[in-house]
């Protein structure tokens, strides 16, 4: 059964075929490691996790990319304001190193936690700085890059269809030139983007920078660090190829990074770089967006402390289509956890003998996360297997067998050890031994 996908590039299905037969190369947008990931980024990292666990239950391989941006990203994804992790690390009084290190390591134990798969690659941006370099360069040697006082940018006039992915007017987008201070009023138009941010002005005392061959406008000065939107491109060209199969991150990266993405890769290498790209809608609270001012921007931590398990989350994330918003509150949650439990309960029942895959309701299945990764529809079938007339062996076989794209972990589960109180015990072992005595005193009378 053809796999079909939403590719917001057409703005229609496609059936995928990737570029190798069997491999799929899928780069994911992950997190800046700034600060503790609320649960509507893990919504996205969830998303992506049901991508890959999809492919692969189809019988493809895949090389799954997921990056760590640590330097470069502004508080504005509009290349205002000062670096996120130099911005934390002043505020901890730490290192950006280490402040990357322990947001990387509160991440990887969410992600642990709600059971989704580990990429191939992790790489971090600064593990790259040369190679962003490289890409830089090519680029102010084809002309579609220039320098100013404060930055080197691109020039999005000069690349092909700069506005392809999000349908936006170009004329709108270069309209007048940068706003702000004096570097900034440099730009040509005020869609341009920074590839290389100059130590200098409101840059001069970055904490992370590295040494380049670039010069700014009027200044002898080399010194700086890259933009965010150039480390992706360069992470996914260096692991995966000039061209891949699927590239998948929220739809607020839509109009800026991911745009920006596509005309530096394909201006540096002249091929497409992306033939598929997912993207996946917001998480809300309380049908509203999630804010760290308002108190709404939960972490995993915060969704644990209050008595709910983390594969309850997974359960509730599972309940929507990646590509509808999904609104999130503690009533929902409440709901996942009895639903999550009543799941639990019922696989406990069937025993632990595994029958055959029933392969009518695996072509169902298979149906329905074809068709755009449905997995509401393939919880559906789920349930349609537990009230089924199939023997328990073949219900938990074929549930199972499920559960290598829900990733609810139900293989672990292990019946329940009922434990008796001592006193009670003994009261049953004597019961017991009544029962025993009654059967042979209604033989002796029956003869």
């Amino acid at each position: 059964m053809a796999l079909k996908l939403y590719n917001t590039l057409s703005r229609k299905k496609e059936v995928f075929k990737p570029i190798k037969k069997d491999l799929v190369s899928f780069y994911h947008c992950g997190p800046t490691v700034y600060w503790i990931q609320h649960i509507g980024n893990m919504r996205g990292m969830l998303c992506a996790d049901i991508v890959v666990r999809t492919l692969k239950y189809l019988g493809y391989k895949v090389k799954h990319v997921r990056n760590y941006t640590d330097v470069g990203h502004l508080t504005s994804d509009q290349d205002e304001g000062e670096d996120k992790i130099g911005k934390r690390a002043k505020q901890e009084k730490m290192t950006p190193r280490e402040i990357s290190e322990k947001y990387i390591k509160i991440f990887e134990k969410d992600v642990s936690n709600l059971n989704i798969l580990e990429p191939t690659v992790k790489p971090k941006a600064t593990e790259h700085i040369q190679e962003i370099v490289n890409m830089i360069q090519i680029l102010l040697d084809k002309g579609y890059a220039y320098s100013t006082d404060s930055a080197i940018y691109f020039n999005v006039s000069k690349a092909k269809n700069y506005t392809k992915l999000s349908g936006q007017k170009l004329e709108e987008k270069l309209k007048g030139a940068g706003k702000g201070d004096t570097s900034d009023s440099q730009k040509k138009h005020s869609a341009d983007f920074a590839l290389w941010f100059f130590k200098v002005g409101k840059h001069k005392n970055a904490l992370q920078y590295w040494s380049s061959p670039f010069k700014s406008r009027s200044l002898d000065c080399g010194q700086g660090f890259p933009g965010w939107h150039i480390e992706c491109s360069v992470m996914c060209n260096e692991h995966l190829g000039k061209t891949i199969d699927i590239h998948m991150g929220g739809i607020e990266h839509i109009p800026v990074h991911h745009t920006n993405e596509i005309a530096q890769s394909e201006s540096t290498n002249r091929v497409d770089f992306v033939n598929y790209w997912l993207h996946n809608e917001h998480l809300l609270v309380n049908n509203k967006k999630m804010a760290k001012s308002e108190g709404t921007g939960y972490s995993l931590t915060k969704v644990e402390n209050k008595g709910f398990n983390a594969l309850s989350l997974r359960y509730l994330f599972l309940q929507a289509h990646y590509r509808s918003k999904q609104n999130f509150t503690w009533e929902s949650m409440k709901s996942a956890q009895k639903g999550y439990e009543n799941l639990v309960g019922q696989i406990r029942s069937l025993g632990d003998k595994k029958g055959k895959i029933n392969q009518e309701f695996k072509n169902k299945f298979i149906e329905k996360i074809s068709n755009d990764f449905n997995i509401p529809q393939g919880l559906v079938i789920t349930h349609e297997v537990l009230k089924s007339e199939l023997t328990n062996p073949e219900k938990l076989a074929t549930i199972l067998d499920f559960d290598k794209v829900l990733g609810l972990k139900l293989d672990s589960i292990k019946k329940e050890k009922i434990i008796i109180p001592e006193k009670k015990l003994e009261k049953i072992k004597i019961l017991i031994k009544l029962i025993k005595l009654e059967k042979k005193l209604k033989k002796k009378d029956l003869k």
